[in-house]
């Protein structure tokens, strides 16, 4: 065991060698109201830390999550809008970004996106009506209609947030065999297997379960596949499961706050990510106005409360850490600012820098390699 664990963090070590030696484009999804267009886009100084702005990559309606292909050629946005729909763009030299085409998200509110690791489908999660769905990606970056759609039924504890079903999250596990829909609504988060020819087909059991009223919105999966994380957005809490993917099924084994003992005020948890050695984890509380950290026990998988930073500004609705794992930077929407953390190798710790961004309403950022879109033209 112990001879794994060292490949591990030798493999995850390269990982990160690789990852700072290359150069990154950020791009920043926003709500499209005041001055936001569309979606921004930033050069990333992996020595420094500093982001340069390259201004408006692409005008596009309320792109709030993003999603890049594996091949780092093409951009994907929701659109969340009552009448949903999905975008795909081609990354051009310079970090501009074309519109290809736009396809319906078969739901209402679409808030979350991901693509599979073979970079042929697309899955939605429609927050407003609970629906979820699997797009197809053709060879040119573009979006074909929806080849299966699912709709969540059912509610749970809640009378105001939680009489019927809200897809939040639609996530890739590490083998790319299952995809993941964490339902606010319902306090579940649902299986479907990944199909080369369907896009996605429901999982037996089909689903496991947070505690009633926590509302789980993302969830992150450790590289090993040994445990999952499950933020809450209602209850601004972590659960961990462990995870077995063979099956594509989760146990519960913690439930742990993100927020300090003494805090009493409202709750609204956001985004979670592991960083990429694993050894940490972070979270985002909206109306506390910071950013969780998380020490990972690595044998156990359960998680240590390590304290709470501001976040440098009001609601972080998203944050994410650099590739490399250097730096976080986080979104906050209603200030209209992301402010950049440097990450503490040893403890985890976040210290803010002095480069905060202005963009207006960010709610999502994501990174693609410069290197490979240019390889990829």
């Amino acid at each position: 065991m112990k001879i794994v664990t060292r490949i591990a963090t030798l493999l995850m070590t390269v990982f990160a060698v690789i990852s700072f030696a290359q150069d990154w484009t950020v791009y920043v999804g926003t709500y499209t109201r005041g001055p936001s267009k569309g979606i921004y886009a930033y050069n990333f100084d992996r020595s420094s830390g500093k982001l340069k702005s390259i201004g408006l990559a692409a005008e596009t309606s309320n792109p709030s999550f993003l999603a890049v292909h594996p091949s780092q050629r093409f951009l994907y946005a929701v659109n969340e809008n009552d009448n949903g729909t999905v975008s795909a763009f081609a990354v051009e030299p310079g970090g501009k970004l074309k519109a290809i085409n736009q396809v319906s998200s078969k739901g209402s509110g679409p808030c979350h996106l991901s693509v599979d690791h073979t970079g042929k489908w697309l899955f939605v999660a429609n927050y407003n009506n609970g629906s979820v769905a699997a797009i197809p990606i053709h060879a040119d970056g573009s979006l074909g209609e929806a080849a299966a759609t699912f709709q969540d039924s059912g509610k749970s504890v809640n009378p105001d947030r939680q009489a019927g079903p809200h897809a939040h999250n639609a996530a890739i596990s590490p083998d790319n065999r299952f995809v993941w829909i964490c339902d606010l609504g319902l306090d579940e988060i649902l299986s479907y297997h990944i199909d080369a020819a369907k896009g996605m087909t429901p999982n037996y059991p089909p689903f496991a379960r947070v505690q009633p009223g926590s509302g789980p919105r993302h969830i992150v999966f450790r590289a090993d596949s040994k445990f999952a994380y499950v933020e809450s957005e209602m209850a601004a809490n972590v659960t961990v499961f462990s995870y077995n993917a063979d099956k594509g099924t989760m146990r519960a084994i913690q439930v742990i706050s993100a927020l300090p003992q003494d805090y009493t005020g409202p709750k609204s948890g956001a985004e979670i990510a592991l960083h990429p050695n694993s050894r940490f984890l972070y979270t985002s509380n909206r109306v506390h106005d910071s950013i969780a950290m998380f020490k990972v026990d690595a044998a156990k998988g359960t998680l240590l409360f390590a304290g709470t930073v501001p976040s440098g500004g009001k609601t972080p609705r998203n944050f994410a850490i650099d590739p490399s794992g250097h730096y976080l930077f986080a979104a906050n929407q209603d200030s209209s600012n992301i402010v950049t953390f440097k990450i503490d190798p040893q403890s985890g710790n976040l210290t803010p820098t002095a480069d905060p961004y202005e963009v207006g309403f960010p709610v999502c950022i994501v990174f693609l390699s410069t290197a490979r879109a240019s390889a990829g033209h």
